[in-house]
């Protein structure tokens, strides 16, 4: 069978090439864009990449096109499957009924932290020995890829609330169809598709509705819009998990989240020392435990697995050092995952000089949903640097005006990028936050180091 997948370079894409290929499948596809590292990954599994959404990519007529949730009417190639009348599916909806189907679905959720708790859940259950097939929306430093099948029934999946295709504009997940559902926290995201958190609620009461009685569900014990969303109605036993609270606790040994205790039901049960820092990640690394322990992975075998747990690309990950400074690159792109992850630096790395770098490229954050609450996300940096892009609808002037002097705005990359090569000093720690590619903005700063 020949699938073609159009907009093949985003994560969950081509996650599902990925699996489609393992499949035995043909598989081709297209994207506006086709670069690194999904189009390396992609291109050494044998599948045909191709620039543009063109008709001719369609030509021959593939088997069955998948459609990526980027695709909108007016795009070429959708208009050409239109009216050919080929045969097509959203990428949710095949993997679904080509992976999904009769495995035991560990669904990781939430407004944060989804990509770094599937990847420490499929961690611990591959380091039990029980070969989990996942995907997950980053590329995992323990596995190096972004999906694999598995050879057991059980399949890890960063569950995303964001709408399937234009043809069907439920969320992601509710086509996954979990045993085991993580809800790790929920805030009001994607304001170019939701209108408020209401909204988004009611999209994760429909994937809890889809939970069966035998399963469980996994969430803090004192988020209300959880509660909330609970509260419509909840057919599956829950299980409390959090930092000093609920029935599975974590304590932080140490301030920065590298070390810290396990308890369950009140009775420590194991102690975790792992490379990860800040208080979100030890939030994200309990709601694995609990799940993991669902499928039988013991807490100690997990806190075992947690210190081999190396990370994941683009998660406070250290790209560079030059001359004793060190540069990290973090996918942050939230009020509050910006606060946990300079918190998180900030604890670990004392005294040290740190700046930190912003694009706010997400659609809401462009939008001005978060403006009220950026600013204070980034207090605990001795130096902020925003980069403002022509399509913002609002001024990040305003931002820079209640951090005072420590903070500035920037129109450009080079401008960013000329001032920390003048101003960056030995031991300084600099933190860079998109979840874009952000112009490859970390190694023109550390190629600029090397070069004073």
């Amino acid at each position: 069978m020949h699938i073609h997948i159009l907009g093949i370079c985003g994560t969950f894409m081509g996650g599902v090439a990925l699996l489609a290929r393992e499949l035995g499948m043909t598989v081709s596809g297209s994207d506006a864009n086709v670069y690194p590292p999904m189009s390396d990954q992609l291109e050494a599994a044998g599948i045909t990449l191709q620039e543009g959404y063109l008709a001719e990519h369609l030509q021959p007529a593939p088997d069955l096109v998948v459609m990526g949730n980027a695709m909108s009417r007016g795009n070429a190639a959708v208009e050409y499957v239109l009216n050919q009348g080929l045969p097509y599916i959203s990428g949710p909806q095949w993997l679904a009924e080509n992976v999904l189907k009769d495995r035991w679905v560990l669904a990781v959720s939430g407004t944060h932290g989804k990509t770094t708790t599937s990847s420490i859940l499929a961690w611990i259950l591959d380091y039990a020995g029980m070969s989990p097939g996942f995907l997950i929306g980053g590329v995992p430093a323990n596995f190096g890829e972004t999906a694999r099948l598995g050879k057991t029934p059980f399949f890890v999946i960063e569950a995303d609330e964001y709408d399937t295709a234009f043809f069907d504009k439920r969320s992601k997940f509710v086509h996954y169809h979990p045993r085991t559902l993580v809800l790790n926290n929920l805030e009001f995201d994607h304001a170019d598709i939701f209108d408020d958190l209401a909204a988004i609620q009611k999209q994760f009461h429909h994937v809890i509705r889809t939970v069966p009685s035998e399963g469980l569900i996994i969430s803090p014990p004192d988020e209300p819009a959880i509660e909330q969303t609970l509260e419509m109605g909840c057919w599956t036993p829950r299980q409390t998990v959090g930092i000093q609270s609920g029935e599975l606790q974590a304590t932080l040994n140490k301030p920065d989240g590298s070390e810290f205790s396990v308890s369950f039901q009140g009775e420590h049960r194991a102690t975790v020392n792992w490379s990860l820092l800040g208080d979100h990640n030890v939030s994200n690394a309990i709601a694995a435990m609990a799940a993991a322990r669902h499928v039988g992975v013991t807490f100690e075998h997990a806190s075992e697995a947690l210190a081999e747990f190396t990370g994941i690309k683009r998660r406070m990950e250290l790209v560079g050092e030059v001359d004793n400074i060190r540069l990290y690159d973090d996918f942050a792109h939230h009020p509050t995952a910006i606060t946990t992850t300079v918190k998180g630096l900030r604890a670990n790395i004392g005294e040290r000089r740190l700046i930190a770098i912003l694009e706010p490229r997400s659609n809401t954050m462009k939008m001005g949903i978060h403006k009220d609450s950026l600013a204070a996300s980034l207090q605990a940096a001795d130096k902020v640097m925003l980069f403002e892009q022509s399509d913002m609808d609002w001024s990040l002037s305003t931002i820079a005006d209640q951090l005072g002097t420590k903070a500035s705005v920037h129109s450009t990359i080079e401008e960013i990028v000329n001032l920390v090569s003048s101003q960056a000093q030995s031991g300084d720690e600099i933190l860079v936050m998109s979840n874009g590619g952000f112009g490859g903005i970390h190694q023109r700063i550390l190629t600029a180091l090397a070069q004073r």
